[in-house]
């Protein structure tokens, strides 16, 4: 989220596609009921599926699943081509100015660069225009040049128009100018909207650049870093955003700094690969910190043994292929055979990966498995599920009980980027225990084995810092410390061993440690401010600044300085997030998000952490990494069941990650002519609820799909029947239930059906064991295709073909 749950409330139009948090963030959806009884703000949801936030919107609108890039780049279009954007906003708050190279071009679906063979992009072409004087990006101020960026953004979604956009999604012409026009209104000063979204936009092979175009629409607006506005990603669980911001995916390292490719061998040409520098002379490029937090992240992890004189200890980290290896990689090397072992913590493999049985069949593939989990898992019992032969499975699996929320105390980060602790209730049961106690015996072991066996390479394992009391049990406070960073030495008026304040004091000589760097200023040396529960709200905007911590620098909104002219004063004077006061000579409001005491004069830009100092409208090359367009582009999902309108030749994400295993198989429209989508349900919490009697109760007892009412009539299907959903990949049995919530859409002059089918299958739990008709491997992932986005390796959830018919 650039913004908050509460901040929600703040707004004159709550746009919500790509979610439907009515039912499945109903406590953080109150903040849009508030924003209609606070400000009178509108609600429009666009959606497939006429859902739960859909029966609350003032305006809805069908499209068809995977079609969300052409809806939103013709809301661009629509706000180009009418000067609706906020005309001052967009001159000196984002890159419209900046001029594009020459030789940068889009045709037929490809943007320049593209080989073939390789299925990936040179992307020398994406990049700005420099002037060779001063070494920055040249610029045209009066947004006249033809390649300045604005009149690129003008010429590429030109062919967004609302006919086109009416047949690629299935909606009429006339539902698309109604949102249009109230998203327009959006582009006034004193006007805001809102964006929420959440998997519906993240599910598709081309998820990122789909979240992209939503966030160019709002800079176009001006609707980033203002109170009331932003892109609000919507996560599903309490600590979702904690365990991104902590490298849950192995491309980053804790908050979001890199791990090392194989080519960059030394510290020196890894800081030099990934500290940019500035391309604007006002810009901040807060970035070019990067020495200091990559060099007190090793510091952090390797305390002494960390020196200037041996790279501080950068040898130590492991260098994968191209700088990450991605769970889907993981997943097909274990297939063929390629993993040995495997310890996984927090997740359910089976339930959670796209073409389940292959996932099935890689982890029969292992010698050993550990798993931790409260329950006993999908993942746990994988030679449970339907056509696998237990005699046959040689993978030794080991279960770990694991206690669950209510067992163990520490902090968790909402979608909001507030850090909050919290209390353990009781103490796990039985032979279950919490996290710390595990991971710190399992150190300890593998510690006194290297010690004791020697190996290939010990160092890393027994120079690692481990500065616990009780080093077999860290506790939670513990390990914040390291996270929030430390002196190591005395320097400058600090003592070793005393917390840093804040990441303004981290050092690149050695002096302080830090675990990850956004959240340092969660434990300064006054005391940890997760735990703070102050409701004062000086603003009346719902900042709350003494509530819990928010990265960074307790900032509650991102991109503030954005909230305010070229003088320093509110575009919306009634939402004064952040103002210059000349008498105090600083910002004031939230945590200003640019130099506190620089007057407005000195022009700083107020996008901090790019080189450009501006929000990106064009993804240049220069940092950017994106690996599919420096601009977002209407694909098809690899399985559709109509040609792509735009280019026919290249319908699909031209870089996206395909897999073509033996039992990696894709549906075609002539044997699988329906689209289906996933989704959620309010009484499920994923897969929680499975394995807890009485939350199973509360639901009913069996899984059923979605079917139109017309699809059903055609296929002769009454409501309660059991059904067959047919893919290449797998069948499923599931209830049928007959719905007016789907229907039927032309789509570039065909009629297409879409099939509705909810993720909360299983083939484990109290869920499966009451099961009705005989549907315990009715996981909707055992059909899903294994289709990947190839920015942030997402599998395509939301949109693939099926057929139907009466099991």
């Amino acid at each position: 989220m650039t913004n908050n749950w509460i901040d929600i409330s703040n707004s004159d139009l709550v746009f919500v596609m790509g979610g439907n948090p009515a039912e499945n963030h109903p406590c953080g959806f109150k903040w849009a009921i508030k924003a209609r009884e606070k400000r009178g703000a509108k609600i429009i949801n666009v959606d497939p599926r006429f859902n739960r936030t859909s029966a609350v919107a003032d305006i809805y609108v069908r499209i068809r699943p995977g079609s969300d890039v052409a809806f939103l780049g013709g809301l661009i279009n629509y706000v180009l081509q009418n000067e609706k954007y906020q005309k001052e906003y967009v001159k000196i708050h984002t890159t419209a100015p900046f001029i594009v190279r020459e030789d940068f071009g889009f045709k037929d679906g490809l943007f320049t660069g593209y080989d073939p063979k390789t299925k990936s992009y040179d992307k020398t072409t994406w990049d700005y225009e420099f002037d060779p004087a001063t070494g920055y990006p040249k610029m045209d101020p009066t947004l006249k040049h033809p390649r300045c960026v604005l009149n690129i953004l003008k010429k590429h979604f030109s062919r967004y128009t609302p006919e086109k956009v009416a047949e690629i999604c299935g909606c009429t012409k006339e539902e698309f100018l109604k949102v249009a026009e109230e998203v327009a209104k959006c582009g006034a000063p004193n006007k805001n909207m809102t964006i929420l979204y959440a998997l519906g936009w993240t599910q598709h092979s081309y998820g990122t650049q789909l979240i992209r175009t939503a966030c160019m629409l709002q800079l176009l607006l001006g609707n980033i870093g203002v109170a009331g506005g932003g892109i609000n990603a919507l996560r599903g669980h309490s600590n979702v955003q904690g365990m991104t911001d902590l490298a849950g995916q192995n491309k980053n390292l804790p908050t979001y700094i890199k791990a090392p490719k194989p080519e960059e061998q030394t510290l020196e040409e890894h800081l030099k690969n990934h500290t940019p520098k500035k391309l604007h002379p006002t810009s901040m490029n807060y970035w070019a910190n990067y020495p200091k937090f990559y060099i007190s992240f090793l510091k952090c992890m390797w305390g002494d043994s960390a020196t200037p004189e041996n790279d501080f200890a950068y040898h130590y980290l492991y260098k994968p292929d191209k700088g990450y290896y991605s769970w889907d990689e993981f997943i097909d090397d274990m297939y063929k055979g390629k993993i040995e072992g495997l310890v996984t913590a927090a997740l359910n493999f089976v339930n959670n990966t796209p073409n389940a049985n292959k996932t099935i069949k890689a982890l029969q593939n292992l010698k050993w498995m550990v798993v931790m989990d409260s329950f006993m898992i999908e993942t746990a019992e994988f030679w449970k599920a339907e056509g696998v032969d237990p005699s046959q499975v040689k993978t030794e699996v080991l279960v770990l009980p694991t206690g669950d929320f209510i067992n163990k105390e520490g902090s968790m980060t909402n979608s909001a980027r507030w850090i909050k602790w919290k209390y353990k209730a009781v103490d796990p049961e039985g032979d279950a225990k919490d996290e710390y106690w595990i991971f710190g015996h399992f150190f300890m072991k593998i510690k006194e084995l290297y010690e004791k066996e020697g190996g290939a390479f010990p160092d890393p394992i027994l120079n690692l810092v481990w500065p616990y009391q009780n080093p077999y049990y860290p506790t939670a406070e513990e390990i914040l410390t390291e996270i929030n960073g430390y002196y190591t030495r005395d320097v400058d008026g600090h003592k070793k061993g005393e917390r840093v304040r804040l990441f303004t004091k981290l050092r690149d000589d050695g002096s302080t440690a830090c675990g990850g760097w956004l959240y340092c200023g969660v434990f300064p040396p006054e005391g940890n401010l997760a735990k703070r529960t102050d409701l004062h709200d000086p603003l009346g905007l719902g900042t709350y600044p003494n509530y819990a911590w928010n990265w960074p620098a307790n900032r509650r909104v991102l991109y503030n300085r954005a909230s305010a002219d070229a003088k320093g004063r509110p575009w919306d004077p009634e939402r004064p997030l952040l103002r210059w006061d000349p008498e105090k000579k600083r910002w004031v409001g939230d945590t200003p998000d640019t130099a506190a005491t620089a007057p407005p004069e000195k022009g700083i830009g107020a996008f901090i952490m790019l080189p450009e100092g501006r929000g990106r409208l064009f993804a240049a090359k220069s940092y950017a990494t994106f690996k599919d367009g420096p601009l977002p582009e209407h694909y098809e999902p690899y399985e559709t069941p109509v040609e792509n309108v735009l280019h026919p030749k290249v319908p699909h994400n031209p870089v996206a990650k395909v897999y073509k295993s033996d039992l990696d198989l894709l549906a075609t429209p002539d044997k699988y002519p329906y689209v289906i989508t996933t989704y959620h349900l309010v009484e499920h919490y994923f897969y929680q609820t499975n394995n807890v009697y009485s939350l199973v109760r509360l639901f009913p007892t069996h899984v059923f799909a979605e079917i139109p009412e017309e699809l059903a009539k055609e296929k002769g299907i009454k409501n309660g029947e059991i059904i067959k959903i047919v893919t290449p990949r797998a069948t499923v049995k599931a209830f049928a239930m007959i719905t007016k919530r789907i229907k039927p859409q032309n789509v570039a002059g065909k009629t297409v059906y879409t099939i509705g089918l909810p993720i909360h299958g299983g083939i484990q739990g109290y869920l499966a064991k009451l099961l009705k008709n005989n549907a315990k491997a009715s996981l909707a992932n055992l059909i899903s295709p294994n289709v990947w986005d190839p920015n942030s390796r997402t599998p395509e959830f939301k949109a693939f073909l099926c057929n139907i018919e009466k099991a």
